[in-house]
């Protein structure tokens, strides 16, 4: 990756080097409002090969309602074997750590975090942490709203735990923002900040271990090929994992790249390097 990227024409180019793939799912097989059918098709058409995928997300509630958001969305579920989500790591890290008193900032519906459990939602100055999932409305609110409230937070000693790592996410054509905004924001104004999904090491290794579950047997970095269109934690995490990458610039980035469906090698390449990146191939969206 010096001078060009490697744009290849469908995942069917590299797909017989892999045993099992793990794959972002927001961005690159939904956009939030629909799912892609040709990224869905590929991953099937993998699966029906022989291989074996987990969608690796950075979803901030437990994998259990996903999958039912996943059916809604349209996407099939013979295009994936399992799902890991940081709302998984994020859950398992708090009960690890028997937290009970939680000041929840995100919207109701990742409320699903807690139950089953010895958890209880509570305000500031009874909690232990602060847990975010998002924000309360992403359709109206921007991560400056919250500033003072932050501020307030971090003067009261409490740790902020970030269960969506993600900054923005692409909601059909328009960018949102994410709780990863608001942990960026509570670090810059010195707040103590914990980050669970990608790019952090911990969910890939549950990711992983989920995938040789999945083709029945160990898996070796080199069997395995994630795909994703973040660069900050989809890509990051899997080369920091030493794993095989597959790019797709059409997500959260396409604008850098010139048009969407024909995005240029020469700033793919020029934006990976960067970034520190090497990647196996880039594609502008996911298809077979």
């Amino acid at each position: 990756m010096s001078e060009t990227a490697t744009l290849l024409p469908g995942l069917s180019a590299i797909a017989e080097r892999y045993r099992g793939i793990l794959c972002d799912v927001w961005g690159v097989i939904h956009n939030g409002v629909t799912a892609f059918s040709p990224a869905c098709d590929a991953l099937a058409r993998f699966r029906a090969a022989g291989g074996s995928v987990v969608l690796l997300t950075n979803a901030p509630r437990p994998s259990g309602p996903i999958y039912e958001q996943l059916d809604s969305l349209g996407v099939s579920r013979d295009a994936y074997d399992s799902i890991v989500t940081s709302g998984d790591a994020t859950r398992a890290m708090l009960i690890e750590k028997g937290i009970t008193r939680v000041y929840h900032i995100g919207p109701e519906r990742d409320l699903t975090l807690y139950e089953d459990s010895a958890m209880t939602l509570t305000d500031p100055e009874a909690a232990e942490v602060v847990v975010c999932t998002g924000l309360f409305d992403d359709d109206t609110e921007t991560p400056e709203d919250y500033h003072p409230r932050l501020r307030a937070l971090i003067e009261r000693g409490l740790p902020f735990i970030c269960a969506n790592p993600d900054i923005v996410v692409e909601r059909g054509h328009t960018l949102i923002w994410c709780a990863g905004a608001l942990a960026r924001d509570y670090a810059a104004f010195g707040g103590e900040v914990v980050i669970l999904g990608k790019p952090h090491a911990p969910i890939y290794g549950t990711a992983l271990g989920r995938l040789g579950e999945a083709v029945g047997g160990d898996l070796a970095t080199s069997d395995v090929l994630a795909i994703g269109d973040g660069l900050k934690t989809d890509v990051t995490g899997a080369v920091n994992q030493g794993l095989d990458t597959l790019f797709i610039t059409a997500g959260i980035h396409a604008a850098d790249f010139g048009p969407s469906d024909s995005p240029d090698a020469e700033k793919v390449a020029a934006r990976l390097a960067e970034e520190g990146l090497a990647v196996v191939g880039a594609m502008p969206r996911l298809s077979w």
